[in-house]
């Protein structure tokens, strides 16, 4: 139907799609004078606003070091979870709709309100900010001013994290191991972003445990159908419902 943005990006990493349909992609590393970046495209693909500094690494207020995903909230303010593990970022970053920026939270490690690899961030219905700390093996909660309301273990360790107008919450888990998640089976989870109950598992498809094609990135329609994007074997996968 439609392509845009070739020859612009690195690494393009994180999409999101507003609910005016204008689409935001982050740039997950640097090279060359591009990178690190956050665009923004209307839905006729033209760009409409940037944030960061091309090529440019750093942690400040208009740069980013390997920013993963990008989300906007219900009146339009713009939170990017800056971070690809390493020595990279491991941050939220908030500006409002015009790009101005207005806060950042979160350093490396373990406690509430710190990351390792800021992989996925979403919001739902009540504007709370879900935070993929994937390297946590968990899902952490905020309000929109970066206070720390609740972490969530059950849905695994979080790469994609899409949260429906139903406040339906499908999460990607793409790296739950015996030695990085005990317990946990990679997969797409869903369940409910109101109370954190996990209702299905779609498990990862493949010949062995340790070798199966398990998405990234996640995302579903207004039928409920779900889209998993998977890095290892480059393809895009529609799970409907039985």
């Amino acid at each position: 139907m439609k392509s845009f943005g070739a020859g612009m990006f690195v690494f393009p990493h994180g999409m999101h799609v507003d609910k005016d349909g204008n689409v935001w992609v982050t740039d997950g590393e640097g090279k060359d004078g591009k990178g690190h970046q956050v665009v923004k495209f209307n839905p006729d693909g033209k760009v409409v606003l940037v944030l960061g500094k091309a090529g440019v690494a750093g942690d400040g207020p208009d740069t980013f070091n390997r920013p993963s995903a990008v989300t906007t909230a219900p009146n339009g303010d713009i939170f990017v979870a800056d971070g690809h593990g390493g020595d990279s970022n491991a941050r939220v970053v908030k500006f409002s709709k015009d790009g101005k920026f207005i806060k950042a939270w979160g350093k490396k490690g373990t406690a509430p309100g710190e990351f390792d690899t800021p992989h996925a961030i979403a919001t739902d219905s009540r504007g709370r900010v879900f935070v993929g700390d994937r390297s946590n093996s968990r899902i952490q909660i905020f309000d929109q001013d970066g206070k720390f309301l609740e972490e969530w273990k059950q849905f695994g360790g979080p790469s994609g994290i899409f949260i429906d107008r139903n406040d339906t919450i499908y999460v990607a888990d793409s790296q739950s191991d015996a030695k990085r998640n005990p317990g946990f089976k990679r997969g797409i989870r869903v369940g409910s972003a109101k109370d954190g109950s996990v209702q299905a598992l779609i498990p990862g498809i493949g010949p062995e445990p340790d070798k199966e094609s398990v998405p990234e990135g996640v995302a579903a329609d207004a039928m409920g159908n779900v889209y998993g994007a998977e890095t290892s074997a480059a393809d895009l996968k529609k799970f409907v419902k039985k």
